[in-house]
């Protein structure tokens, strides 16, 4: 078996032309701004030199691969989603990795020279600004530029993207996230962020208070759920779009406990209930912060006052 499989999004070159590919490797996790101004690089610099443009990407996070039991980021996209929106920037293929315990033994040369070499004929390697790969973590990049000469591989530095004075990055996109800052996450990823699942059977409490509810079941356990408050965003369904009031949260005041849902009112939606669909919320902007009411009625006053509010944000 390969230790990595080539997705091939679109042939551009006759059979007597380009030979190799111009290539950037990293996990690509949410394919933010910062990502897609690399691949532009890549794409500048095949072009230039008669390579066809590669993204080198992993199946699964390294850190979760080698560290099942601790910590990993939470994931931004999931793996079909990012083959997606690799997709739309307009490179030929893009290659996954089998990250395993092997692969991450590899030196950044015996990775340059046995994967990207020998495995996938890459000729010319463009580094982002703070990537490292090889288990030889002091290496950097003057390194792999005389790593990549001895190899016949020419190997470009790319310099950091900033937009209004903020360095974008995967990391800093989930940091935006996980405070319920949507607006930040959107200006880094150049998109609204997006979770996708399938509608569970939930408490049925919404229906009671008037404001029926579509309980999401995210696809991925391991992608990152916005922080706790009440949101709008778009729910896509059928393939049609319906402005959202999405919560997110502990529901304080119907005494949810430690059981987190993300619950979406779809305000203009008409039809029947939605149990077993899928479903995708791209979220917009905060609404506010979750709260525990004194009563019922003053719940649904604000749910009320919510929904306008939602309704104008999406308007605007």
């Amino acid at each position: 078996m390969k230790p990595y499989t080539l997705h091939t999004f679109k042939h551009t070159a006759p059979d007597d032309g380009p030979k190799g590919w111009c290539a950037a490797v990293g996990f690509f996790d949410g394919v933010h701004l910062g990502h897609r101004y690399l691949l532009q690089q890549v794409k500048a610099e095949a072009a230039a030199r008669g390579l066809l443009p590669m993204a080198v990407t992993f199946e699964e996070h390294p850190r979760l691969a080698l560290t099942p039991t601790r910590y990993w980021p939470e994931l931004l996209t999931t793996n079909k989603e990012k083959l997606a929106l690799l997709r739309q920037e307009g490179l030929a293929a893009c290659a996954v990795l089998h990250f395993d315990h092997a692969m991450s033994m590899l030196t950044s040369q015996e990775f340059m020279q046995k994967i990207l070499g020998e495995g996938l004929g890459v000729k010319c390697l463009l580094v982002g600004y703070d990537h490292h790969f090889g288990s030889d973590l002091s290496a950097g990049f003057k390194d792999y530029v005389r790593q990549g000469r001895a190899l016949g591989m020419e190997v470009l530095r790319e310099q950091p993207y900033e937009q209004h004075d903020l360095r974008i990055s995967s990391s800093a996109t989930r940091r935006f996230l996980s405070g319920g800052n949507v607006e930040m996450a959107r200006a880094c990823l150049g998109r609204p962020y997006a979770l996708s699942g399938t509608v569970v059977r939930g408490h049925h409490e919404g229906t009671a208070l008037g404001f029926a509810t579509a309980n999401l079941r995210p696809d991925c356990a391991e992608q990152l759920v916005p922080g706790r408050g009440v949101y709008a965003a778009w729910g896509l369904l059928h393939g049609f779009r319906y402005p959202a009031m999405v919560n997110i949260g502990w529901r304080p005041t119907l005494d949810n406990g430690t059981d987190q849902t993300i619950e979406a009112h779809l305000l203009d939606y008409e039809g029947g209930d939605l149990y077993g669909e899928g479903l995708q919320l791209q979220f917009m902007y905060r609404v506010r912060d979750e709260k525990r009411f004194d009563s019922r009625d003053d719940l649904v006053a604000q749910l009320q006052v919510d929904a306008r509010h939602v309704k104008s944000l999406l308007q605007s």
